[in-house]
């Protein structure tokens, strides 16, 4: 019978597709902006090579959007079939996005303020790592290693959301100072996924300590013959 739904099982993916929000409709309005044809400094990159930047933003939209319901259990235990589908699409544009944004990072004339050598090198580490989570996420469930499969995929999910966090933290920095260029911009960007791969490697963790946790539960509870066959 199929685990219904809770509250509970509502919470994570609500709260991921919020931090995927504005990035979303940054991504959306880029496009309008693109679209009108006006061309300005800080579309002008955009409006010379378009290709790698709509592959971006629709790869990063679809990877945010589904991939915030790859991380609910009653989710899975419910719709098995719906996440090992959804999980092909999200290695497809997980990998899309993380590629177009090392291209973009390392090909488009972006401005000094906007992106210096600290971002530069952040940014290419960052997106070569998430194709490289996903690579070994994909390589591990393939022969049937979950733990390891899972936890890449929550390296690779929270670097892809870096954008969100970078909102939370940019904005009452650009509230507060009035400014939005520089190294300080760079260095709260860098610190955006510096505390997205920290969550991620809590999260890790607290997974890999719960059948200990349980174990530990029974064996209190347990009567003396269960105890002697969990020795063995």
């Amino acid at each position: 019978m199929s685990k219904r739904l809770t509250v509970s099982d509502w919470k994570v993916p609500a709260l991921l597709l919020l931090l995927s929000l504005v990035p979303i409709l940054g991504g959306i309005a880029r496009f309008v902006n693109m679209s009108n044809g006006s061309v300005t400094p800080d579309n002008a990159r955009f409006v010379a090579a378009p290709l790698p930047i709509v592959i971006h933003v629709i790869s990063a939209t679809i990877y945010s959007l589904l991939g915030a319901f790859q991380f609910s259990k009653g989710f899975r235990l419910r719709w098995p079939g719906f996440h090992r589908r959804a999980g092909r699409v999200l290695v497809v544009c997980g990998v899309l996005a993380g590629l177009t944004g090392v291209w973009m990072t390392a090909l488009y004339p972006i401005p000094s303020g906007l992106q210096g050598p600290i971002l530069l090198a952040v940014r290419l580490v960052v997106g070569l790592a998430m194709v490289a989570s996903i690579i070994i996420a994909l390589s591990s469930i393939l022969r049937r290693d979950v733990p390891r499969h899972e936890a890449f995929m929550i390296r690779a999910y929270a670097i892809g959301q870096g954008a969100g966090t970078q909102v939370l933290i940019l904005g009452p920095w650009m509230l507060l100072t009035g400014q939005g260029v520089g190294v300080a911009r760079d260095l709260l960007m860098a610190l955006s996924w510096a505390i997205n791969l920290g969550v991620a490697e809590l999260i890790i963790r607290g997974r890999k300590r719960q059948p200990r946790q349980s174990g530990a539960r029974l064996a209190v509870n347990a009567d003396t013959s269960l105890l002697v066959t969990a020795r063995r």
